[in-house]
């Protein structure tokens, strides 16, 4: 996956068990088999097993008192993933329950991971995402 670059905001159901469509564009990208984890923002992260091995490492190079919150979030919580002849994967109930998915979700491109998220919480990150705090997050680089 290295190179390939996840983009694109895609609005699906899940149904009671906890299935869903997964993009058919980013499961290209990410592969056959990827990882869910916890993410930011009350989201799920979803990562290629490549990306996943290189958060993984990231992490293991942080020293260990500060480092095992970070294992533990992103790791405890890790599942890999592989959507059916459908199209669609199912999300642990626990991971679920973490990102409060229910019946509306919205997956997007992230750069080098998709992010799975309830379509309320989506739209209110979208609402209170002002110019403004545009501006702030794209001081750090050279735009």
């Amino acid at each position: 996956m290295s190179g390939s670059m996840l983009m694109g905001t895609f609005a699906h159901n899940m149904d009671i068990k906890g299935r869903m469509n997964f993009p058919t564009k980013l499961r290209e990208l990410l592969g056959d088999e990827f990882i869910i984890t916890k993410g930011l923002d009350g989201c799920l992260f979803v990562y290629s097993k490549e990306g996943f091995e290189e958060l993984a490492e990231k992490i293991r190079k942080v020293p260990l008192s500060k480092g095992r919150e970070l294992q533990r979030f992103f790791m405890a919580g890790a599942c890999e993933v592989e959507a059916d002849k459908q199209g669609r994967i199912l999300i642990p109930q626990q991971l679920r329950d973490y990102a409060n998915l229910d019946k509306d979700v919205v997956v997007i491109g992230a750069s080098t991971r998709a992010e799975i998220w309830d379509k309320e919480k989506w739209d209110k990150f979208n609402d209170d995402f002002s110019s403004n705090k545009l501006e702030e997050a794209m001081e750090g680089i050279d735009f």
